[in-house]
C-alpha cells in the first residue's frame, strides 16, 4: 500500500468543519486555561490540586475561558453526530457546505466574544446570536441529510 493510499472517500467541508472544530475546542482549552493554570505551577504560585472542577477560581477571563471551552465541548458532539449522518448517508451540496462553514466561523466568534471581552448585557447578547447561528446551522444541515436520505 502506497503512503498516499486514500481510501474510496474524500474529506468534505463539513468534515474538515469537524476537524477545525476540534482543533479550536484544543486551541481553546491550551490558551485560555491551560497556560494559565501551567504558568501558576511553574511559578510556584499555585498547586496542582489548587484546581478543583466543583469550586469557581481564577479570574473572570480565566472563568469565562473555562466556559468557553466548556461550550465547546458540550456542542462538538451534536456537531459530529450531524457530520456522521451526512457523510453516512453521502449527503453533500454547496447549501451543506456553506451551512458547516457558517456554524465554524460563529463557533470562532462566539468563542473570541466570550473570552475577550467582559460579560455585559450586549457581549452575552453578541455571545448569543453566534450561538443561534450555529444552532439554526446544525438543524438546517440535519435537515439537508433527512432531505438527501429519504430521498
Amino acid at each position: 500500500m502506497s503512503a498516499r493510499y486514500k481510501p474510496g472517500y474524500t474529506m468534505t467541508t463539513p468534515l474538515w468543519v469537524l476537524l477545525a472544530f476540534a482543533v479550536w475546542t484544543l486551541l481553546v482549552l491550551l490558551a485560555g486555561v491551560g497556560i494559565r493554570r501551567w504558568s501558576l505551577v511553574l511559578t510556584g504560585r499555585a498547586q496542582l490540586t489548587d484546581f478543583p472542577a466543583d469550586v469557581p477560581h481564577g479570574s473572570a477571563a480565566y472563568r469565562r475561558a473555562m466556559r468557553a471551552h466548556a461550550n465547546c465541548v458540550e456542542n462538538l458532539p451534536v456537531y459530529g453526530a450531524i457530520v456522521l449522518t451526512a457523510f453516512a448517508s453521502h449527503a453533500g451540496s454547496p447549501v451543506l457546505d456553506g451551512l458547516a462553514l457558517a456554524f465554524l466561523a460563529a463557533r470562532i466568534v462566539q468563542t473570541l466574544v466570550h473570552t475577550l471581552f467582559v460579560e455585559t448585557n450586549v457581549t452575552v447578547f453578541i455571545r448569543f446570536a453566534f450561538f443561534f447561528v450555529q444552532v439554526i446551522a446544525m438543524l438546517w444541515m440535519a435537515s439537508e441529510v433527512v432531505r438527501h436520505a429519504t430521498a
